[in-house]
C-alpha cells in the first residue's frame, strides 16, 4: 500500500536533513530523521554516507543528534542532549558539544554549557559554538539557573524589542560566541569571545576564517523606535576584539555566509529595509574580510546557500529559478550561470577541496532530499546511496503557466492524480504559498500534495506575484497590493488548470498557510468559486497582526504606521460579511510569528457571523505542525473536511481527533 495513503505511515518515512563533506572527500556526514518507536515523536541520528559505497548508521541515542559536521582530522563533531556516561548522576536536559572519532568507538562529550550549545565551526584545532548565558558571574551561571528554577521564576523583564521569536521566549539569557581548543578528549581553553553581546547574536549566522584565527558573524544593532539592523563583524578568536567589516544604513547582512578558503573576502546575504513603496530584496554580497569594500552579484538570485570554490576565485549558490531552485556559480566580478539543468531542488553546497564537483542534498516537487554530486564543470548530477530511501509518488507533475492581466507570466505545478481523465476529471485544490517571498519548488512534509493525490485531488502549486524565481519585477508588482493583486494572478492560472477536461472546476477548494492563509481569508471574501477554504496560521486582522508578531519592525515597513490606509484596504477581515464559503481554520498556540490571536479572531467572526466552519487547534504546536500525532490529525481533518464540501460525502470526524 502506498504511504501517502495512511498518514501514519507517510509520517514514519525516514527525512535526510542535512550534508557535510569530510576534509578528505571520502564521506559526507548527514543528520536523518525517523519515527521513534513510540510513534508519538521523531528522533535523529548521523549516518555516514561513503562517496563510494553504501552508508551506515554511526550514531543511536534516546535524545538524537544534529549539527554534525567534521574536524580537520575527520573526526565528526555534533551537538546532542544525550546523558555523559562520564559523569555519575548526570541529567544533561540541554544540548551538548560531542566528538565521535574518526577511527570508530564511543563518542566522547568534549564541552557543555548550563544553557546548552547550538551552532558551531570549527577549523584546525580551533572550534567556535555559541551558547546560552545568563547575565551575571559565569562562574555562578549554574547555580542561579537551578535557583530561578527552583523558586519557580519563569518571568522576564525586557527593556527593548525584541521578546520572543518564532516559537520561543527571547531571555532570560542571550546567546554568545565561545572559542576553544581541541585537546586530546576535551575542548580546553574555553573563553567567552562575546561577554557584551546582549541580544545582538540573536539567530546569528558565522563562519570561521580557514585558520581558526577569527569569528565572522551578524550582529544586530538595535535602534531606536523598535527598529534593528543586522552588521558583519569579525572577532578575533585569541583576543575577543571585535571590529565592523560591513555596515549600510537600510541593509542587514545575513546568512547564508561563508569566508573564502583563502581567508581574504566573506560572502553573505544582504536584504534591503523594506518600505511602503520599497519592495523585499536579497543579494549575494562578497566582500573583502579586511576592508570591508564589496559588490553585490547575480541580481534576481535570492541566494538561499553559498559555499566558496576552493580557489577563492567563485562562489556556487542554490537560489529559486522559475519553480525550480538550481545551483549557479558566481565568479567574482563575473556573471551568475547555471550549473544544474533539471527540474530539481538543490541545498547544503560541499564543494569538494580538488574543484571536481560540488556535493548537495537534491529534491523536487516529486521526490524528497537525497545526497547527490554534482561533477564540474559540466553539472551533471549523480545520485548517491541514501540512508532514506525515497518513498514513490503516484501521479503526474505538470507544469502549466497562464497570462496576468498586466501580461506577466503565472506559472506553477499542477499534480495529477493517477487515472485522472476526461471521463472521470480530479477535484480541484488550489495551494497557496507562504512567505510571501517564497516559490512552490521543493518537496513539501508538511504540505504534501501527493497525499491529496493519492485522495483523488488535483492540486495546483501557483507562483503568483511576491515569488522568488521570476524577478524583482514578480516581487514589485504585489508589494503592498497583498490580496487583490495575488487574488487576479491565482485567478489566472486557476482558470487555465480547471480548462483541463482532467480536472473538475466544479469541485473545487483552496487552502493555505501563513501568507497563503492570509489569501485563503481573502479568497474566501472574494470569491465564490471554491466549495470550501481552509486556513492555516492565517493573518486575519492586519493591524492586531502586525502589533502582535515576532517582528514587528518588518510589517510596519511596509504596511506604515497602524490604523494606516494599507491595512483598511489589504485586511482580510473586512471581507467578513461576504463570505459564504465553509472554512476550516488551523492554528498552533506556539506560533509567535502569525499569533494566535489571528485565529481565535477569525473562529469568533465566522461563529458570530454563522459561517460554516471549524477550529482544529493544536496547543503545544508552533507555525509548523511537527509532531507525528499532530501530522496524522492535520491531514486527516483536513481531507475529511474537504471530503465533506468538495465531494459532497457525509461529515466524520476523524478518529484522530475523536
Amino acid at each position: 500500500m502506498s504511504a501517502f495513503n495512511d498518514i501514519r505511515d507517510y509520517v514514519a518515512i525516514p527525512r535526510v536533513l542535512s550534508l557535510k563533506l569530510s576534509p578528505d572527500g571520502s564521506r559526507l556526514v548527514s543528520v536523518v530523521q525517523s519515527l521513534n518507536p513510540d510513534g508519538k515523536s521523531f528522533g535523529t541520528a548521523l549516518w555516514a554516507i561513503p562517496v563510494d559505497g553504501a552508508p551506515y548508521r554511526l550514531t543511536r541515542s534516546a535524545k538524537g543528534e544534529s549539527s554534525a559536521d567534521f574536524t580537520a582530522a575527520g573526526d565528526v563533531l555534533f551537538t546532542s542532549a544525550r546523558p555523559d556516561p562520564t559523569v555519575k548522576d548526570g541529567e544533561e536536559e540541554v544540548p551538548a558539544l560531542w566528538l565521535l572519532p574518526r577511527e570508530g568507538g564511543e563518542a566522547r562529550q568534549i564541552a557543555a554549557r548550563p544553557g546548552g550549545i547550538g551552532a558551531f565551526k570549527t577549523a584546525g584545532d580551533v572550534v567556535v559554538f555559541s551558547a546560552d548565558v545568563l547575565t551575571g558571574e559565569e562562574s555562578t551561571e549554574e547555580e542561579r539557573r537551578k535557583a530561578r528554577k527552583d523558586a519557580g521564576i519563569s518571568a522576564i523583564l525586557h527593556e527593548g524589542y525584541p521578546v520572543r521569536y518564532w516559537d520561543h521566549d527571547l531571555g532570560p539569557g542571550g546567546p554568545r560566541l565561545f572559542a576553544g581548543r581541541l585537546s586530546g578528549d576535551r575542548l580546553a581553553e574555553v573563553r567567552d569571545l562575546t561577554p557584551d553581546a546582549g541580544r545582538a547574536l540573536v539567530n546569528a549566522s558565522f563562519d570561521l576564517t580557514p585558520d581558526g584565527t577569527a569569528v565572522v558573524s551578524t550582529w544586530t544593532t538595535y535602534l531606536p523606535g523598535g527598529q534593528q539592523r543586522s552588521d558583519l563583524v569579525a572577532i578575533d578568536v585569541a583576543t575577543g576584539e571585535r571590529r565592523t567589516v560591513v555596515t549600510e544604513e537600510g541593509q542587514d547582512f545575513t546568512g547564508p555566509l561563508a569566508v573564502s578558503p583563502d581567508g581574504t573576502k566573506v560572502a553573505a546575504a544582504r536584504d534591503r529595509h523594506t518600505a511602503l513603496d520599497l519592495s523585499a530584496r536579497t543579494e549575494l554580497w562578497i566582500g573583502d574580510l579586511a576592508t570591508g569594500q564589496g559588490q553585490t552579484h547575480a541580481p534576481d538570485l535570492f541566494p538561499m546557500d553559498v559555499a566558496w570554490a576552493p580557489d577563492s576565485g567563485s562562489v556556487y549558490i542554490v537560489a529559486d529559478h522559475q519553480g525550480r531552485r538550481p545551483a549557479f556559480v558566481v565568479p567574482i566580478g563575473g556573471a551568475a550561470s547555471r550549473l544544474t539543468r533539471d527540474d530539481d531542488a538543490y541545498l547544503a553546497l560541499n564543494p569538494a577541496a580538488d574543484g571536481s564537483s560540488v556535493y548537495a542534498l537534491r529534491s523536487s516537487v516529486s521526490f524528497p532530499a537525497g545526497p547527490a554530486r554534482i561533477d564540474l564543470p559540466g553539472g551533471q548530477v549523480t545520485d548517491l546511496p541514501s540512508p532514506a530511501e525515497r518513498p514513490e509518488v503516484k501521479g503526474t507533475l505538470t507544469e502549466i503557466s497562464a497570462t496576468a492581466d498586466d501580461g506577466a507570466t503565472i506559472r506553477g505545478w499542477l499534480v495529477l492524480p493517477e487515472g485522472a481523465s476526461a471521463d472521470d476529471p480530479a477535484p480541484f485544490m488550489l495551494w497557496i504559498h507562504g512567505g510571501p517571498v517564497a516559490s512552490w519548488n521543493d518537496w513539501q512534509w508538511r504540505w504534501n500534495p501527493w497525499i491529496m493525490a493519492e485522495h483523488g485531488y488535483a492540486v495546483l502549486l501557483p507562483d503568483p506575484c511576491l515569488s522568488t524565481g521570476y524577478g524583482q519585477r514578480m516581487i514589485d508588482r504585489g508589494w503592498g497590493d497583498w490580496g487583490p493583486r495575488t487574488l487576479a494572478d491565482l485567478d489566472a492560472i486557476v482558470d487555465v488548470a480547471i480548462a483541463r477536461p482532467d480536472v473538475d472546476g466544479e469541485r473545487a477548494g483552496a487552502m493555505g498557510g501563513s501568507y497563503g492563509g492570509y489569501m485563503a481569508n481573502w479568497v474566501a471574501g472574494h470569491s465564490d468559486r471554491y466549495k470550501a477554504v481552509v486556513t492555516h496560521a492565517s493573518l486575519w486582522n492586519l493591524d492586531q497582526f502586525a502589533g502582535t508578531t515576532d517582528a514587528a519592525m518588518y510589517w510596519q515597513r511596509e504596511f506604515g504606521e497602524p490604523g494606516s490606509e494599507r491595512y483598511a484596504k489589504l485586511s482580510p477581515h473586512h471581507g467578513l460579511k461576504d463570505i459564504r464559503t465553509p472554512m476550516l481554520v488551523i492554528h498552533g498556540d506556539k506560533d509567535y510569528r502569525v499569533p494566535i490571536g489571528e485565529a481565535l479572531r477569525l473562529w469568533w467572526d465566522l461563529q458570530r457571523s454563522e459561517v460554516e466552519s471549524k477550529f482544529l487547534y493544536f496547543p503545544d504546536e508552533n507555525h509548523w505542525i511537527l509532531k507525528p500525532g499532530n501530522a496524522v490529525a492535520w491531514y486527516e481533518t483536513v481531507l475529511a473536511f474537504l471530503a465533506q464540501h468538495v465531494l459532497g460525502q457525509e461529515w466524520k470526524r476523524p478518529d484522530s481527533v475523536a
